[in-house]
């Protein structure tokens, strides 16, 4: 196992080349820097990370579907993975490196039908309701950040006055903090603040694990990850 040993601004230069020219020429020519410095580095830190934590080391690919959408910029302008099935978090961890830093984050990114509607219902009763807010105020104390989409109004059957309305609006709900580069990312300023973020976000996907779990729709049915 290659061993993680950070991200140096070497990194942060080539995201920022990858902006300025996000074409197949510049990747292809730093196509080797980009395996082991970036993606491989990625790849290490979740690894190690797994020792801890559980689960198994899925890496995404940088090329972008470009087939619906109206950017066909071919290639992100981040480099991320997950460790899908741990313990602390049925819908995975997440960590991202880009020119802006090292994201580390988890939640609920995307809510099927069914498990939106398990999530509101949770959120309108006094009880798991007040315990969300509870919940996610203290992991924003911790320096932890709320993501995810949101409704412009009130969802259909719930008043737009109601006490929890901003958590009802969401139509998804995944929270974590962003470790900017500086000088660089050094191996054990990423491992801590990777390990820190994600055990600060375990009450929220506690909450959620429990309450709105996974969804028993068939996948076809179900929003598709982009």
């Amino acid at each position: 196992m290659t061993m993680f040993e950070g991200f140096g601004p070497k990194v942060q230069k080539w995201f920022r080349g990858l902006e300025a020219d996000n074409s197949k020429a510049y990747f292809d020519a730093t196509r080797d820097f980009f395996e082991e410095a970036v993606r491989g580095q990625m790849d290490a830190l979740l690894t190690e990370l797994s020792e801890s934590f559980g689960g198994e080391v899925k890496m995404f690919r940088q090329n972008r579907d470009i087939r619906f959408s109206p950017d066909k910029s071919p290639y992100k302008t981040n480099t991320y993975g997950i460790l899908h099935g741990p313990d602390l978090a049925a819908q995975g961890l997440y960590t991202s490196i880009s020119a802006r830093g090292l994201v580390a984050g988890t939640g609920y990114h995307v809510m099927a039908r069914d498990q939106l509607d398990r999530y509101r219902e949770a959120v309108a009763d006094d009880g798991p309701g007040a315990e969300l807010t509870k919940l996610t105020g203290k992991a924003q104390k911790a320096g932890l950040e709320l993501w995810g989409q949101r409704l412009a109004t009130a969802p259909r059957g719930y008043p737009k006055d109601h006490e929890r309305i901003e958590l009802l609006r969401r139509k998804s709900l995944t929270l974590g903090a962003t470790l900017k580069f500086g000088r660089g990312i050094a191996r054990t300023d990423g491992l801590r603040f990777v390990t820190k973020t994600w055990r600060a976000a375990a009450p929220v996907t506690a909450w959620l694990d429990e309450r709105v779990g996974a969804s028993a729709l068939p996948v076809d049915r179900r929003p598709r990850r982009r």
